[in-house]
């Protein structure tokens, strides 16, 4: 699709070319399974995804019915017990895994946690984590709360710049940590050959995929990933807070020992037993009890990816990210908003992110005009694109209200100045 999108002279041109290219959509008719407000461009599904009418739906049974109704008795009727294990499994799907390897379960902090020590642990005569300078910060914060529990001896974090990623991997390095999808920029990491360099020097590697699990065309077995985290409420549509999902790959689970030795990671939770016996499977990640409100709107929302090609989702993601460079070119805004987005469609996440000094009073006049895009400070202004329910002219209508805020420094009005606590 991205070898149909030229240089454009014109909005008009714009508008032409995003009809065309919305009729030849092969995932158009997927807007019709989620809840999206009426006249609203939301630009925000990599910060949080929109409901999907299915999940809509889940909620109300699961409220009124299986807790309002069947209380305690849906652990067993409605199967609430093997939720994480359920959810782990279509979430494997999405991300190019084999089963018995991925489950759902807490945040991606702490399963970065429950990975990084039991990772840790493998690698007993090794201590450097090694990640890279502007990794999303809650990853490094991890692995400093680690540091100060374990102390330097066994835990030191050294961070580098993404060009010297390759240059850092040597025998001191116990554990890689990644965002294989830049949260500002959205650069995209080659995994496969990544995790390839660090395998040759002895280095575990943890991948986290907040930004490509729903977006991307993923195959932790095949590229031999050993660990990867990841959030449900981006691109996965979960909803707010939704549970996280963690990958431990099958050549691991019987050495991988993680630290939280909660009883719902016990081989027999219900006997309980006052002596830890952890599973040997992907269910020694569980700590306490699921969050099962939560995990079953998620199980429906997931449902969204039946029989869905990753691979028709990836060509549309960059298709919708090079139409929006484009528009920005030709309405003649590059120069006020300056791409710090690859300009490579395979090396660009389904975000473009531009900077610019008022990047979040513009946000907030595009919020003001249903346009819904974020901001990451200091001066970045985010647009996501889910393929599953934006459109050309989606793009082509927050180009338009995008240019008008530029032209007549809408944003320079005070009241877009106003920051609350969630920016």
């Amino acid at each position: 699709m991205t070898n149909q999108i030229s240089a454009f002279t014109s909005l008009e041109e714009l508008k032409t070319a995003a009809a065309r290219l919305d009729s030849e959509d092969k995932l158009e008719s997927y807007g019709a399974l989620f809840d999206l407000p009426d006249d609203c461009i939301y630009l925000d599904g990599n910060s949080l995804g929109v409901l999907p009418v299915s999940a809509k739906k889940r909620a109300k049974e699961v409220v009124e019915q299986q807790w309002g109704r069947d209380l305690i008795s849906s652990w067993n009727t409605h199967n609430w017990i093997d939720l994480p294990i359920i959810v782990g499994e279509k979430i494997a799907k999405i991300v190019g895994a084999a089963p018995s390897q991925t489950l759902c379960c807490d945040s991606i902090s702490v399963n970065l946690f429950k990975l990084l020590c039991g990772a840790l642990n493998m690698r007993p005569n090794r201590k450097v984590v090694l990640s890279q300078q502007d990794n999303f910060p809650t990853d490094l914060y991890m692995v400093q709360g680690v540091e100060s529990l374990l102390s330097s001896q066994r835990c030191m974090l050294r961070t580098v710049d993404s060009n010297n990623l390759e240059a850092s991997l040597n025998e001191e390095v116990a554990v890689l940590l990644l965002t294989q999808v830049n949260y500002k920029t959205g650069y995209i990491h080659n995994m496969a050959k990544l995790t390839k360099l660090a395998h040759e020097k002895g280095i575990l590697v943890i991948w986290d995929l907040a930004h490509s699990a729903g977006v991307l065309d993923l195959k932790l077995d095949a590229w031999e990933v050993d660990f990867a985290v990841g959030c449900t409420y981006k691109y996965l549509n979960g909803g707010p807070g939704a549970p996280g999902f963690v990958y431990v790959a099958q050549r691991h689970l019987a050495q991988f020992k993680q630290p939280l030795s909660g009883w719902m990671g016990h081989s027999n939770p219900f006997q309980f037993s006052p002596n830890y016996q952890s599973n040997k499977n992907i269910s020694q990640c569980l700590t306490g009890t699921p969050a099962i409100i939560s995990m079953s709107i998620l199980d429906a929302a997931l449902d969204v990816f039946n029989n869905l090609s990753m691979l028709q989702v990836v060509e549309k993601s960059q298709a919708l990210t090079e139409f929006f460079i484009a528009g920005l070119t030709a309405l003649e805004l590059d120069t006020d908003l300056i791409c710090i987005s690859p300009l490579e469609p395979e090396l660009r996440g389904s975000q473009v992110a531009v900077t610019h000094p008022n990047a979040f009073a513009i946000c907030q006049a595009l919020i003001k005009r249903n346009v819904v895009a974020d901001f990451r400070a200091p001066n970045v202004l985010r647009f996501g694109f889910a393929p599953l329910y934006i459109g050309f002219s989606d793009v082509v209508r927050a180009l338009e209200s995008l240019k008008q805020i530029i032209a007549n420094k809408v944003y320079l009005n005070p009241e877009f100045e106003v920051k609350s606590k969630v920016t």
